[in-house]
């Protein structure tokens, strides 16, 4: 007489190595089967398989057969291991992805920067220019020689307001001038 799946779960419960054979023979072709559709790798999914059919051995006291088939808490564990797997892949490929990106540098070119940085202070200096005398002298204590506005005020004897309209035009013309846009 052959066992259910039912009754060979609950005796393998118990321990009976014999029942789990049984019990291996009856249900491996749908755990496979199942496992391979959702992996869709041969060496993974023999992986899978293998780790469901451990699970079952160890998680086995686990099964109430007033709860559902044997079959259906097999299959149901099969597909959660092999879901978790897939989600384990793309995960790590992520992940990899984003140590892919984060590590390509772009080789950095010290004298194009060096080249790059000097054209633009001379640009600068020429739109400094450009700039009647009480602005350029407002920009270059602020920006050049680090003085904060109240400081520009007090320095320069002129209200705080004057060296702020002083600063916001000869901004908007240094800006216009070295051809900045945003």
């Amino acid at each position: 007489m052959t066992a259910s799946a039912d009754e060979l779960l609950l005796w393998v419960a118990r321990g009976d190595e014999a029942a789990f054979g049984q019990l291996y023979d009856a249900v491996s072709g749908a755990v496979f089967g199942l496992v391979r559709r959702v992996l869709r790798d041969h060496a993974q999914s023999e992986e899978v398989f293998q780790e469901v059919m451990l699970e079952v051995w160890r998680t086995a006291s686990r099964f109430d057969p007033e709860r559902g088939k044997a079959m259906t808490w097999i299959l149901t564990m099969t597909h959660r291991r092999a879901v978790d797997r897939v989600r384990s892949a793309q995960a790590a490929a992520d992940r990899d992805e984003r140590v892919a990106v984060l590590g390509a540098t772009t080789p950095f070119d010290e004298v194009v920067e060096q080249v790059t940085e000097r054209l633009e202070q001379r640009k600068v200096r020429r739109c400094l220019g450009f700039l009647t005398e009480l602005q350029r002298e407002s920009v270059q204590l602020a920006y050049y020689q680090g003085y904060s506005y109240p400081e520009v005020a007090r320095l320069l004897d002129v209200p705080l307001g004057t060296v702020k309209t002083r600063m916001r035009d000869g901004l908007i013309r240094l800006r216009d001038c070295v051809g900045v846009t945003a």
